[in-house]
């Protein structure tokens, strides 16, 4: 494993140097004995051991007179971590995965190491793969187990990466060390637009750290993610179909055909609900004003007859209505109502000839 102040010899190129940094998890910053620090892929360097010269005098570390040397004392052995209780969060018992960019820098996303994390929000351990595709080949970059609700570093982006992302993959398979039932595995392909990490909204507050982050979940539903993928002009067109389904024929309108004959019943008890203080006159007039409004609505619609039903009476209402015939409709011909049908107390007006 290589660190910061490592001496390196490029594996497939003349010379070498000491590393000063780290650009992501992937590429160390080189210094070169000229000065020049140039980042390099850490697969293409070699670690070399630095040797001390040393003679038998005390504190003379001058190398001069002998040929003797001494590797550098290896670093004390870590203590065995203690046994790992895993974390179990009661009700968080549905599988709950996510992949999460992290920004070293929250106020310039990109003006540092974008971290890559996995996150396990839930009760389940995972066994995981991770992957990226450059469209030609599948290259993994981490696997391992994680415990429950628990989240691991995997990877690492510098500013050179953003903008040639490949499509990352994960493969997680849920597990518990007593269940039963089995989870089924999960693959999940997550394509990240570059133009993202140069938006400041891509990144949000979140439960899994103290900044923000981009949070991708890998357990969607099959049918929210193609809705999440959708335009809104593709999701209207979608709508416009299915209504456009079920949604019956439409057919042109047939003409409404007009009746060849008309009844108005000019009785006053079938216009208004009581005559009570009414006089004489006041219910020849409602009587006359259905007569003009029925005339008139049977000319606009083209009626061929029209028969107002008015009694025989006193003659009257009768009367009245051949006065307005002959005057205000003179154009038009009137004669007595079928007596089979009416009696004598009715009139017809025949608005149009056959």
């Amino acid at each position: 494993m290589l660190n910061i102040g490592d001496k390196v010899k490029f594996l497939n190129d003349v010379g070498g140097g000491r590393i000063v940094s780290f650009q992501s998890k992937n590429i160390a910053v080189v210094e070169g004995d000229d000065g020049f620090e140039i980042p390099v892929m850490i697969t293409e360097l070699v670690k070399v051991e630095e040797e001390v010269a040393y003679s038998n005098s005390a504190g003379d570390y001058s190398g001069a007179g002998t040929n003797k040397t001494e590797k550098r004392e290896p670093e004390p052995e870590e203590e065995p971590e203690e046994d790992y209780e895993p974390v179990i969060i009661p009700g968080n018992d549905q599988p709950r995965f996510y992949m999460a960019f992290y920004p070293t820098d929250q106020n310039n996303p990109v003006g540092g190491e974008i971290e890559i994390y996995f996150i396990n929000d839930s009760n389940y351990s995972v066994l995981y793969h991770y992957v990226h595709f450059d469209g030609d080949k599948y290259q993994t970059i981490d696997a391992g187990t994680l415990e429950p609700n628990t989240k691991n570093y995997i990877d690492g982006l510098g500013l050179s990466d953003i903008s040639n992302l490949p499509k990352f993959f994960f493969r997680i398979i849920p597990f518990e060390k007593e269940s039963k039932k089995l989870v089924a595995p999960i693959s999940k392909e997550v394509a990240v637009n570059a133009v993202k990490f140069y938006k400041e909204k891509s990144f949000t507050e979140n439960d899994f750290f103290d900044g923000k982050a981009m949070v991708f979940d890998l357990v969607t539903n099959p049918l929210v993610e193609e809705l999440d993928k959708m335009t809104e002009k593709d999701f209207k067109k979608v709508l416009d179909e299915k209504d456009k389904q079920n949604r019956p024929e439409e057919q042109a309108p047939k003409p409404v055909k007009q009746p060849d004959i008309v009844e108005v019943d000019l009785h006053i008890d079938e216009l208004i609900d009581s005559t009570a203080g009414l006089s004489n006159r006041e219910i020849l007039d409602i009587q006359l004003d259905k007569f003009y409004s029925e005339m008139d609505d049977a000319i606009k619609n083209h009626v061929k007859r029209i028969v107002f039903i008015h009694g025989v009476g006193n003659g009257v209402l009768k009367q009245e209505i051949a006065k307005k015939l002959k005057s205000k409709y003179a154009r038009f011909n009137f004669q007595d109502a079928s007596f089979k049908e009416y009696g004598f107390g009715a009139t017809m007006v025949i608005l149009r000839r056959k």
